[in-house]
Formats: structure tokens, C-alpha cells, sequence
């Protein structure tokens, strides 16, 4: 048994699986924030998540992606420049060729109306080619299934699957939950997630509760 804990700045962390990154070591754009260790799995293009997965950052919202999440291959976050102006007969985006075009519509995109960044908390876990849509905010724990279409806000651990995604099941009851978030187990000093790995993997809300708990009364969290 090796005593290492993987470096969150590695680009890839298996050395044999280079279809895997961490995230954070390999984003630079500034409107894009990722926690440690969360990571991207893509057979083909994994390096290059900002410019396949990240679609119409024309603007300045934020992508901002906590700790420990797991995103697999095809997902997509479609950014507010996606979005067109609908105030009129047409939704041709004249404004963008330049020229005469910007110079005559170029007011009517000002004050236009944005859902804000897109948030995906701690310890989410988004499936095979979801698609997560603008302003979008996914809870911590919660699951994004295979192929969904993510059009609305997902509450904390609670998986959603389809088009537009739905909730499917809560994960936890809402003691379960409250429990959940309140220990905040991505917080914990890694080398504390280390030493209950096995716990955070397949324990129960109430076994996660009573660890912070004590790391609490020792002044570690």
C-alpha cells in the first residue's frame, strides 16, 4: 500500500489513463473556477475541456465547479453567449458580423437579461453527455444522469435524468441532507478525507455527522 495522496495540481493523475485530468491544474480562463480534484474523463480531447465543454463564454459569466466531482466525457456547459434576443420577429444575431450590422443593432443586446453564472458544488457526479444549460446551479452530492438536459437548478443530493432533466430520487432524506451539508466533508483537510475515504465512500449521513463532529471539538474544522 502506497502512502501518497494524489498532487491536485497533476494534470493526470493515473499516469496510465491520460483520458483523465484534474481540472483545476488545466484551466486557465479566469471565468472558469474549479476545485481541487475534481476531474474530466475524456478518451479523446480531455486536454481540451475549456475550449470542447465550455461553449459561447463570450460573456462575463462564471463557470465555477467545486471540489471532488467527478464529469464524464461529452459533458457540455452552454455559457449565456448561446443565447439570441428574442424582443423581436427574428432571432438572427446580426450584431455579431461587425460592420453596419453592429453599428445598427449593437444597443438592443445592452441591459439584455442573464441567468448568471453556472454553479456546480462539491462531490457531483455528471454523466455521460449532459448538457448543463446557462445560470444553472447543481447542489452538492447530486447526480446528473447520462444524457440529460440540465435546464433548471438541481437540489443537493438529488439525482435528475432527461430531457429537461427531472428529479429521479433524493439520495438522502432530509435529516439525511441537512447532515450531509452540514459536515461538508470537501472541506476537511485532505489528508482528513484520506483517513476516512472508506467512510466518505460507503458510510451513512449519520457516520459522516458524528466524524466532523469530533474534528470539530479537536479545532481540525
Amino acid at each position: 500500500m502506497t502512502n501518497a495522496i494524489p498532487d491536485p495540481h497533476t494534470l493526470h493523475p493515473i499516469p496510465a489513463f491520460p483520458r483523465v485530468v484534474f481540472l483545476r491544474p488545466l484551466v486557465k480562463d479566469p471565468r472558469i473556477t474549479v476545485g481541487e480534484y475534481t476531474y474530466y474523463d475524456d478518451p479523446d480531447a480531455a486536454d481540451e475541456f475549456e475550449t470542447r465543454n465550455v461553449l459561447y463564454a463570450y460573456g462575463p459569466e462564471r463557470l465555477v465547479i467545486g471540489r471532488y466531482c467527478a464529469i464524464a466525457a461529452g459533458t457540455r456547459f452552454i455559457m449565456a453567449g448561446a443565447n439570441h434576443l428574442m424582443t423581436g420577429v427574428s432571432t438572427f444575431p446580426f450584431t455579431i458580423f461587425g460592420g453596419e450590422w453592429a453599428d445598427r443593432t449593437a444597443d438592443l443586446l445592452q441591459g439584455v437579461e442573464s441567468r448568471g453564472d453556472t454553479v456546480v458544488g462539491n462531490d457531483v457526479w455528471i454523466g455521460y453527455n449532459a448538457l448543463v444549460m446557462p445560470g444553472v446551479r447543481i447542489g452538492d452530492g447530486a447526480i446528473v444522469a447520462a444524457g440529460s438536459v440540465v435546464t433548471a437548478d438541481v437540489e443537493p443530493y438529488t439525482i435528475v435524468g432527461g430531457n429537461p432533466a427531472k428529479p429521479v430520487k433524493r439520495r438522502f432524506d432530509a435529516a439525511g441532507t441537512a447532515l450531509m451539508l452540514d459536515a461538508a466533508w470537501w472541506d476537511w483537510p485532505v489528508a482528513v478525507v484520506t483517513e476516512h475515504a472508506r467512510t466518505i465512500m460507503s458510510g451513512t449521513p449519520a457516520g459522516i455527522a458524528a466524524i466532523a463532529e469530533s474534528l470539530r471539538a479537536k479545532g481540525i474544522v
